[in-house]
């Protein structure tokens, strides 16, 4: 027998056994271009049909998960609770406030004003177990084994004190500072009372009992602040975040704020800062001013 003839009848089974028929049926016409057009058409529209929600999804999904939303959603979740649990004829409050400081630009994620105080809220959208002490330039973030070191908030949130302070000309005591922790996280050691997790921070604000402002001044902070501040869009955020990028930059040229000469990099020679460094007025000791190279924000 020859090749050819053995191998047509192999062939035409193979078809007719792909398309669900049996081998005995013969006789059937051979494919045309419709039936693979059909075929075909029969694959696709289930899988398009699932690539419809599924790319959405997946697009969702990358979006929660990205550093942006998780810090605007744990901003949110803090303008929630205040909405429903602080009076806000009591509360007087302003959000994403960007103030001019000698250096730059401060950016604060929430500002009360009351006659019991100043409240100055930061926030920080964490998970895992939180180590960290007061008086610590450091705290650390435990994840599956993995440790990730970050700044006191407490110390991130005293250049936003500083600049309250500064802006409306009053002393350091009646300005607060309060760390919101939002997200899965665990304080391991113990806690700053000012430090808090979930809605702690507002058991914390009402505990200041004692009035310190009248309504009156209390207006006119309001007034002073939102007069001083910068338009809380996200081209003000940008042009913030491109300044803390450039003091944070030892190569970036700057200016004294208080002579006008230039800034250089100097190192502590002696002391508990020995070794470290800073921005120190070309002209000193005519002028002394001093600015830390990676102040926060």
């Amino acid at each position: 027998m020859k090749t050819g003839a053995y191998r047509a009848p192999v062939l035409f089974a193979v078809r007719n056994a792909l398309l669900g028929r049996s081998i005995g049926q013969l006789n059937t016409p051979p494919l045309t271009a419709k039936d693979c057009q059909v075929n075909i058409s029969v694959i696709l529209h289930p899988l398009l049909n699932t690539l419809v929600w599924l790319l959405p999804l997946m697009l969702v999904w990358t979006l929660l998960r990205t550093r942006l939303f998780k810090g605007w959603f744990g901003e949110r979740l803090v303008r929630l609770r205040a909405h429903f649990r602080l009076d806000r004829q009591v509360y007087r409050r302003l959000h994403d406030v960007t103030l001019i400081t000698p250096d730059g630009t401060t950016q604060i994620d929430h500002v009360f004003v009351s006659p019991f105080g100043i409240f100055v809220l930061e926030t920080k959208h964490m998970k895992g177990w939180i180590f960290g002490g007061e008086k610590q330039a450091q705290w650390t973030q435990l994840i599956y084994k993995k440790r990730f070191a970050f700044q006191n908030p407490n110390r991130q949130n005293y250049k936003h004190l500083k600049a309250l302070q500064a802006a409306l000309g009053i002393g350091p005591d009646f300005v607060h500072s309060v760390i919101v922790f939002v997200g899965p996280s665990t304080f391991k050691t113990r806690m700053p009372a000012n430090v808090t997790r979930g809605g702690g921070w507002v058991h914390y604000i009402k505990s200041f009992q004692q009035t310190v402002f009248s309504e009156a001044q209390v207006t006119a902070m309001l007034q002073t602040l939102q007069a001083g501040r910068l338009a809380p869009t996200l081209a003000t955020r940008r042009e913030h975040v491109q300044r803390l990028k450039q003091r944070d930059d030892p190569s970036a040229s700057r200016q004294c704020p208080r002579c006008g000469s230039a800034l250089v990099v100097r190192t502590y020679n002696g002391g508990p800062r020995s070794g470290q460094q800073f921005w120190g007025c070309s002209t000193f000791p005519k002028c002394r001013t001093v600015q830390p190279i990676s102040p926060g924000s």
